[in-house]
C-alpha cells in the first residue's frame, strides 16, 4: 500500500508529489499516461512562465524540468505509460502499463491532477463540410513544437484563448499567414500581455462579437465563412466575410479532465465542471484531493503549482494524522459579476490563518470591489482596477472574518462609478 497514489504527472501532480515528501510521506507513487513527466508544459516552448514561483522567466520544459529534478532528490516513484482506469472509495487505483500490465494500487490518500483537454468541432457544432485543416491550437502547438510540422500556411483561429493566441504568433514565426482571430464574446478570454504580444505585434486581426459560421472545402479547408454575432451570440445575416484559407485553428475553450472523478461518484461543480472541494483541496471523497486544471482551468501554472503545493500537503496531513473534526461549513457561492469560485466550502475550523479563495469574472470590469458577504452582512471587500474573465482573481480571507460568517459566503463584484 502506497501513502500517497498522485494521478497525472503535469506541473500539479509533480507540485503535489514533491509537497507531500517535504510534508513527512515516504510513499508516493507518481501515474503518468505520458512517455515522460511535465505534461503539457513539454510542448509550450514560449516563456512566460514562473515568474511568479520562480521570479524569473522560463520556458514551460524549463518550468517542468525545475519539478523533475526536485522529483529526482526524493524517493518518489514515477510510472510512466501508465493509464489509470478507475478509483474507488476504498482508495484503490487500477492501472494497466506496457511493462506493468492491469494492477490495482491501494493508497491512504489519492490527488487528482489529471490536467484538462480542449473543446473539439464536435463540442461547438459549427456547420459546413469536414475537410482535413481542421485542428485544436493545442493539437497544432504538439505538430509545430513536438512533431516538427507545420500544420497550414493560410489560417485563421476561431477563439482568442491564450493558446490561440500564442499559436497566432507561433504559426507566424513559422512562415504561416495568419489572416484572422475570431472572437464570439465582445472580449478576449487570454491574457491581456498575449492579445499585444501574439497579435498586436504581429498585425494580426482580432475580430470581438464574430464567429465562424461555414467551413468549406472537399479534401482540404478552402474557405471559412465569419459572420458578426449579436448580443444572443447568434449570427447577424449580412454580415459574412469569407477568408480563403488551407486551415482553421480551435481555441474554443478548455474541459478539466474529470472522467475518473465522475465515475468515482465524486460531487462535481456545474460552473467549473471540477470536483466541489474544501479549503484543503480535498473532495466529497475523504482522503482524495483535486488540484489544478482538473479542478478548475487557471491562466498560470504559478497558480496550478501554489494550489497543487496546498493539496499534497492537506493530502500529507490526512494521512499522518487522524481526521479532524467535521464543525460547521460554509459554502461559498459566486453573486453578481462572478462565474464561479474555488474553493466551494471551507471549514473554518482547519484554517490556520488565511483561507484562499479563486474566481473568475463574467465581464469586463473598471475599478470595482469584490465584495464578500454572508447573508445581508458584508465581511469583507477589495479594491481592483481591472478585472476580466481572462484572468483569474485571488483573494485572502483571514480567519477571524470566516468565523464571522454565518453558513454561506457570497463573493461579488460591485462596479465603482
Amino acid at each position: 500500500m502506497y501513502d500517497l497514489i498522485v494521478i497525472g504527472g503535469g506541473p500539479a501532480g509533480l507540485a503535489a508529489a514533491c509537497s507531500a515528501w517535504e510534508s513527512g510521506l515516504r510513499s508516493i507513487l507518481i501515474v503518468e499516461r505520458d512517455q515522460e513527466l511535465g505534461g503539457i508544459l513539454n510542448q509550450c516552448i514560449h516563456s512566460g512562465f514562473g515568474l511568479q514561483y520562480f521570479k524569473e522567466e522560463l520556458t514551460g520544459p524549463e518550468y517542468a524540468a525545475r519539478f523533475v529534478e526536485l522529483l529526482s532528490q526524493t524517493g518518489v516513484e514515477v510510472r510512466l505509460d501508465t493509464m489509470v482506469l478507475d478509483i474507488t472509495p476504498e482508495r484503490e487505483v487500477h492501472m494497466v502499463g506496457k511493462t506493468t500490465g492491469y494492477r490495482i494500487e491501494k493508497a491512504r490518500a489519492i490527488v487528482l491532477a489529471m490536467g484538462c483537454r480542449e473543446r473539439t468541432r464536435g463540442a461547438i457544432a459549427i456547420p459546413g463540410t469536414r475537410p482535413a485543416g481542421v485542428f485544436t491550437a493545442g493539437a497544432a502547438q504538439r505538430y509545430v513544437n513536438v512533431e516538427g510540422y507545420l500544420p497550414g500556411r493560410q489560417v485563421v483561429i476561431l477563439g482568442s484563448g491564450d493558446i490561440g493566441l500564442i499559436m497566432a504568433r507561433r504559426m507566424t514565426l513559422e512562415g504561416a499567414k495568419v489572416l484572422a482571430c475570431v472572437e464570439v464574446m465582445p472580449y478576449s478570454g487570454g491574457l491581456n500581455r498575449n492579445i499585444v504580444q501574439c497579435l498586436q505585434d504581429f498585425s494580426i486581426p482580432l475580430y470581438l462579437s464574430h464567429t465562424v459560421t461555414d467551413i468549406r472545402g472537399k479534401e482540404r479547408v478552402e474557405q471559412v465563412v465569419v459572420s458578426e454575432v449579436g448580443p444572443d451570440r447568434r449570427p447577424i445575416p449580412g454580415t459574412e466575410m469569407i477568408f480563403d484559407c488551407d486551415t482553421l485553428l480551435l481555441s474554443v475553450g478548455l474541459l478539466p479532465e474529470n472522467e475518473l472523478t465522475q465515475q468515482a461518484g465524486i460531487a462535481i461543480d456545474p460552473r467549473t465542471r471540477g470536483a466541489v472541494v474544501y479549503e484543503n483541496m480535498e473532495t466529497s471523497m475523504p482522503g482524495v484531493f483535486a488540484c489544478g486544471n482538473v479542478c478548475h482551468v487557471h491562466d498560470l501554472v504559478d497558480y496550478v503549482t501554489a494550489e497543487s503545493q496546498r493539496a499534497g500537503a492537506a493530502a500529507s496531513a490526512y494521512v499522518q494524522s487522524s481526521p479532524a473534526p467535521s464543525g460547521p461549513v460554509l459554502e461559498v457561492k459566486n453573486g453578481p459579476g462572478v462565474t464561479y469560485t474555488v474553493p466551494q466550502k471551507i471549514r473554518p475550523e482547519r484554517v490556520e490563518k488565511n483561507c484562499g479563495i479563486f474566481f473568475r469574472v463574467n465581464r469586463i470590469c473598471g475599478d470595482s470591489e469584490i465584495v464578500v458577504s454572508s447573508g445581508e452582512t458584508e465581511i469583507a471587500r477589495f479594491k481592483r482596477e481591472h478585472l476580466a474573465p481572462g484572468e483569474m482573481e485571488h483573494i485572502s480571507l483571514p480567519r477571524v472574518l470566516l468565523d464571522r460568517a454565518d453558513d454561506t459566503l457570497t463573493v461579488s463584484i460591485r462596479e465603482v462609478n
